[in-house]
């Protein structure tokens, strides 16, 4: 009963306490944001033309392309439009993707050797000396000649056995005289696409021009093939055509439609004459 009685009590003491008072947390001043001069901030545009781009469009013409992509491409269309005379315009003509093949898997075999393999060799030959061994190198391998000058020597010396010229040489006038010598000369020759694929075999950027003088005797028979075919399609072959005329899509479309006019013109004369 005690017990109850205490806890009567206690609990109507409870209820006429006064309630506590809470005190709010205080917010802390948030210290003013300074923009940065090198990064102002803008609002996003919901134009035409503005921050979100239309979907399924392409953009790319009114994309500010570099320089060199510029010029490029101007010099593509130029090359178009304009009349080439026949000894450029022979360099359009270039050996067919089976063919090409055929050739740059014969010339793989026969790459200059690298500078790490040079240093190596040296280095075994300088070894075998010191040891007082007999090092014999034996003759040097088969191997491609490239450079301009070297390759322009091997033709007049009538040593090359087939010459390989890319199409993209630039300045082409580089090159613009090699396939008369070669024909002079009786030297097969080709013309191929990429100079940077003959730089690949060669252990460079580009390369101008390439020649085997001597292939090992089991890829004679393959040589002998590719020789053949290249006298044929390219020594035998002279280009006396001029390139290039090819107008635009625009200006094409103003001639056909100038040359329907006179057509009509010509078709009222002749109802009129009758």
């Amino acid at each position: 009963t005690y017990s109850k009685f205490f806890c009567c009590d206690f609990l109507n003491f409870l209820d006429t306490m006064p309630p506590k008072k809470t005190t709010a947390p205080v917010k802390k001043a948030k210290a003013p944001s300074v923009a940065n001069p090198l990064f102002p901030s803008k609002a996003k545009s919901f134009r035409i033309g503005g921050d979100i781009r239309p979907k399924g469009r392409d953009l790319s013409r009114y994309v500010r392309w570099p320089r060199y992509v510029r010029v490029q491409r101007q010099k593509k269309i130029l090359l178009q439009r304009l009349k080439v005379p026949p000894s450029i315009h022979q360099f359009s003509k270039t050996m067919d993707k089976n063919q090409a093949s055929e050739l740059f898997k014969l010339l793989v075999k026969y790459q200059p050797e690298t500078k790490e393999a040079k240093t190596e060799r040296l280095e075994g030959l300088a070894a075998a000396a010191a040891a007082k061994e007999n090092a014999t190198s034996g003759p040097p391998p088969a191997t491609l000649k490239f450079g301009l000058k070297h390759v322009t020597t091997l033709i007049e010396q009538k040593k090359a056995k087939l010459v390989v010229i890319p199409h993209d040489v630039d300045p082409i006038e580089l090159v613009l005289w090699v396939p008369a010598l070669c024909r002079k000369m009786g030297v097969p020759f080709c013309i191929v696409k990429g100079k940077s694929r003959l730089g690949t075999l060669t252990h460079k950027k580009t390369c101008s021009a390439i020649c085997l003088t001597s292939v090992n005797k089991e890829d004679e028979s393959k040589l002998k093939t590719l020789t053949e075919n290249c006298m044929e399609q390219f020594n035998n072959t002279v280009e006396r055509k001029w390139g290039g005329g090819i107008m635009g899509l625009k200006t094409q479309a103003k001639l056909h439609k100038r040359a329907m006019a006179v057509e009509a013109e010509k078709a009222k004369k002749l109802e009129a004459n009758l």
